[in-house]
């Protein structure tokens, strides 16, 4: 199951010092709006030990990590939702991200340009979020307009979509996002059929200077504004990960002990925008290749065949399960299974994080 997520704030706010660290994609970074105008693509491994611990077990020649794509997307300003800036070019840009991860300046330097004029990552969060709501407002209130213009017969076929989409509109109109929204199961898929953009999961990441990078932490008024968002709050300092990201991997180690880093705060953003989907990883290991692979959590056995090939779904038989640790201390498969830790699982069966399967079907 791939996912992406979109590195979107305001001009200046970080977003492609961030990219680059994490993708080492080498993407123009400039002090001046508007930089980015295209989006740059990158996609990241997912920092998991337990992948790490199997690779080493069984040996393959290929270990596969699960993985996040992440799209610099151009900065946004006042007016986006009207066309002000790159306005609609950004906006049909985010609208094909699966999360949003809201980058915001928490630093001060003089040398670099804010478009606002000072500091304040609050009211940055909430430009973002007000152009996306103007934008979302504006296209359920299309929907809606068409819903009304249907003939009758089919206005009667469509009476609980038109429920959903003025709840929807009165969501908005109350300067919320959608996400907040609790719709029927039937018009559950509405915002996301409409790819609303404040439907998307949201992750706000501070860019924040040295003395705040060591200690994780984010401003308290920002973790909370995220929080009434339905969004959680991560702190990072673009320019430190960028520094360690041009580090050979031998100097990096001692570079982050020297900030009081235990590691990387882009593995913490990389996990973090993994689980923002609510994703778990299941393996599969076997001396040609050891896989992480990435489901829903609440997959059955047989969803997660399906994420390998889809023939393994078609013609699931059954599944052999043991817990990653339960391998581990086992020391291998054949140790594993004579301990009593393997399992022959059947379709229903709801797949847990850290999982080793191995499937048998017939096609």
């Amino acid at each position: 199951m791939p996912l992406s997520a979109g590195l979107v704030g305001l001009p200046n706010a970080g977003k492609s010092t961030l990219f680059n660290a994490l993708t080492h994609a080498g993407a123009l970074v400039g002090n001046y709006p508007f930089t980015t105008v295209e989006p740059n693509t990158g996609t990241v491994a997912v920092p998991d030990n337990r992948l790490l611990q199997l690779s080493a077990l069984f040996q393959p020649p290929r270990t596969i990590p699960a993985s996040v794509t992440f799209l610099d997307i151009a900065g946004l300003v006042r007016g986006a939702s009207q066309g002000e800036g790159l306005g609609n070019q950004f906006l049909g840009h985010i609208r094909n991200v699966d999360a949003i991860v809201l980058v915001v300046r928490a630093f001060a330097d003089p040398d670099v340009v804010h478009v606002e004029g000072n500091v304040d990552p609050v009211r940055d969060m909430e430009i973002v979020e007000l152009e996306l709501m103007l934008a979302d407002l504006d296209t359920v209130e299309r929907r809606l307009e068409k819903n009304q213009r249907a003939p009758r017969v089919q206005k009667d076929k469509k009476a609980d979509e038109t429920a959903a989409l003025r709840a929807m509109q009165q969501t908005l109109a109350d300067g919320k996002p959608v996400r907040l929204l609790s719709l029927p199961s039937e018009t559950g898929q509405l915002p996301r059929e409409l790819a609303l953009l404040t439907a998307l999961p949201l992750l706000v990441v501070a860019n924040v200077d040295e003395a705040s990078a060591s200690s994780g932490s984010v401003p308290d008024a920002l973790w909370q504004r995220a929080a009434q968002s339905g969004g959680k709050a991560l702190g990072i300092s673009a320019l430190i990960e960028s520094e360690i990201s041009e580090l050979p991997p031998s100097e990096q180690a001692e570079f982050l002990s020297s900030l009081g880093l235990s590691e990387p705060g882009l593995n913490r953003l990389a996990r973090e925008t993994y689980t923002l989907l609510d994703l778990i990883t299941f393996f599969t290991v076997g001396e040609k290749e050891v896989r992480a692979w990435t489901v829903k959590s609440g997959a059955t056995a047989q969803d997660a065949a399906g994420t390998i090939h889809t023939d393994f779904a078609k013609g699931f038989i059954r599944a052999e399960v043991v817990g990653c640790d339960e391998l581990l201390q086992a020391g291998s498969y054949a140790a594993a299974k004579e301990a009593g830790r393997l399992r022959l699982e059947g379709k229903e069966y709801l797949v847990a994080d850290g999982d080793v399967m191995h499937f048998r079907f017939n096609v």
